[in-house]
């Protein structure tokens, strides 16, 4: 297989109307991808390499690991016959307190909980978010060209997409991922970069926006968006009841079931949150 932008190509066999024949094909690439904070590896997940910095950044800062991204001071990333190595050095102070949580995620594509230690550990409490004054226009506007942002999916359609909009609804940034937990933690790591030419974390939600994500709207989706000041979440497909009660709690927006022309609101926090028009 060749490899091509987090994607294989190969050879394939399809048989439609009783009629079989081969061809070329692109499927989604699927690698571990080994996170380790100075000199201790603490996470191996199955993720698209692509982004892998943002990744890194983003997990760290959703899982707590970080609460700033100036406290990840260095990053190195590594190619191993294995898999990828994601080399951070993080302040001494966030450094002992991982050490403290003693967790050692050993994690597949949809697993969000994998390795927790026991079931106190496996809710944790959740941050409060400003909900935005958002309209239904507005999230119709960024479904309605999500499709065109999401390259990967586009060319083997198995992979997930994050995006940050605009409250007008404009697709401002996207990230893809064969993961949906690892799509939004690629978008929050490249938001909290602070790269020229997109949109910062801090300015983002200074700005107020919404994130728009290809999967369903599971508690990790809701704890990982609200974990870094995200105040709406709009998925695709429904929206588990776990998620709808940390929307509760963290005074999320929670659009979910969102399709041309229709969608779901599981949580509003105001009576304007969701505004007509």
């Amino acid at each position: 297989m060749k490899e091509s932008g987090g994607a294989l190509s190969l050879w394939v066999q399809t048989y439609q109307q009783g009629r079989s024949e081969e061809l070329h094909d692109l499927l989604a690439d699927e690698v571990p991808v080994a996170l380790v904070y100075n000199g201790v590896s603490h996470a191996v997940m199955m993720a698209s390499p692509i982004d892998l910095d943002d990744f890194a950044l983003g997990f760290s800062l959703s899982e707590g690991i970080l609460a700033d991204a100036s406290e990840l001071y260095d990053w190195a990333l590594q190619e191993t016959d294995a898999g990828w190595v994601v080399e951070m050095t993080i302040a001494s102070q966030r450094m002992a307190a991982l050490k403290a949580r003693r967790r050692n995620l050993t994690g597949r594509t949809g697993c969000g909980l994998c390795g927790t230690e026991s079931l106190d550990q496996a809710i944790r409490p959740i941050t409060q978010v400003q909900a935005p004054q958002l309209s239904h226009s507005a999230v119709q506007r960024a479904l309605a060209a999500l499709e065109q942002y999401q390259p990967l999916q586009a060319i083997t359609g198995a992979s997930h997409g994050a995006a940050w909009c605009s409250l007008e609804g404009e697709i401002l940034l996207m990230r893809e991922d064969v993961g949906r937990h690892n799509a939004l933690d690629k978008l929050i790591g490249a938001m909290a970069s602070g790269r020229p030419s997109q949109p910062t974390l801090d300015h983002a939600l200074e700005q107020q926006g919404f994130a728009l994500v290809s999967s369903r709207a599971s508690y990790e989706m809701v704890h990982k968006s609200a974990s870094v000041g995200i105040g709406a979440l709009v998925s695709v497909s429904a929206a588990t009841a776990l998620a709808v009660q940390q929307a509760q709690l963290a005074d999320q927006l929670l659009i979910g079931f969102a399709r041309p022309g229709r969608h779901v609101v599981y949580h509003r926090p105001t009576a304007q949150a969701v505004a007509n028009g």
